[in-house]
């Protein structure tokens, strides 16, 4: 299927310049994944990948088995899941993907960011037709037959696969599946004995947005403040 041309940074992860942000959004992850799913990763898909997630950002397995136990407990956060629609300068579309135990409070932060960043808030599905929902799965590349992989994919949900690099510039393998599909992949990537280094749901947008450099400048300054928030888990654009 081809090299594949990412429109988003390689990792989302490289723009956090705090480990404390990083180690933050895993634990909200695995606190959402318990609730709904309980405690034992072996019958619970999603905290797998929340593990799995957390062993790529090199989380301390103590505060991974913390946040697991912080999770089950009946003082626990409930974190509702919200995703926000708005535009950046210049025209470039933003979709910013939040968790929060106060919507009223989350809502009126992500308004003030793109207000002050030169964007607007937008109303629900005047941006979300820009994006592809899919599950993206990064897989370290050594000892793996790619074509034999990509043919045994595609009976399970596969539409792209390419390679990618960590940020490090590692090379990396990217499977990308439309997110209903996403349990599927995983479960056969596990009946190969194939371990992610990360699996997360991503939205891609379909048409990227060009703008001169100087433009981009303003729409990274506003996504960057966007991920900073607490309340944000991912934000995704159309920025070329």
């Amino acid at each position: 299927m081809g090299r594949i041309f990412e429109v988003r940074k390689h990792a989302m992860f490289a723009r956090w310049n705090r480990m404390a942000k990083q180690f933050h959004r895993i634990a909200k992850d695995i606190t959402i994944a318990v609730k709904a799913g309980g405690t034992d990763p072996s019958s619970n898909p999603s905290l797998r990948r929340c593990m799995q997630n957390a062993r790529a950002i090199n989380m301390p397995k103590d505060k991974v088995e913390a946040a697991i136990k912080r999770a089950s407990g009946k003082d626990a956060a409930n974190f509702t899941e919200i995703i926000y629609e708005g535009y950046a300068p210049h025209g470039v579309a933003i979709l910013v993907e939040t968790a929060t135990d106060n919507p009223t409070r989350t809502v009126a932060s992500v308004r003030h960011h793109f207000s002050k960043g030169g964007g607007n808030l937008a109303s629900s599905g005047s941006v979300s037709f820009q994006f592809r929902e899919m599950g993206v799965f990064r897989l370290g590349p050594d000892g793996l037959n790619q074509d034999e992989l990509e043919l045994y994919l595609m009976d399970h949900g596969l539409e792209e696969m390419g390679e990618g690099t960590g940020e490090n510039g590692e090379p990396q393998l990217v499977i990308r599946c439309l997110f209903p599909n996403f349990g599927q992949v995983q479960k056969a990537l596990e009946e190969r004995g194939i371990i992610p280094l990360s699996a997360e749901r991503e939205f891609v947008c379909t048409t990227p947005t060009e703008v001169a450099e100087e433009h981009a400048k303003e729409v990274l300054e506003l996504i960057d403040k966007l991920e900073q928030d607490d309340d944000v888990q991912k934000v995704f654009h159309t920025l070329a």
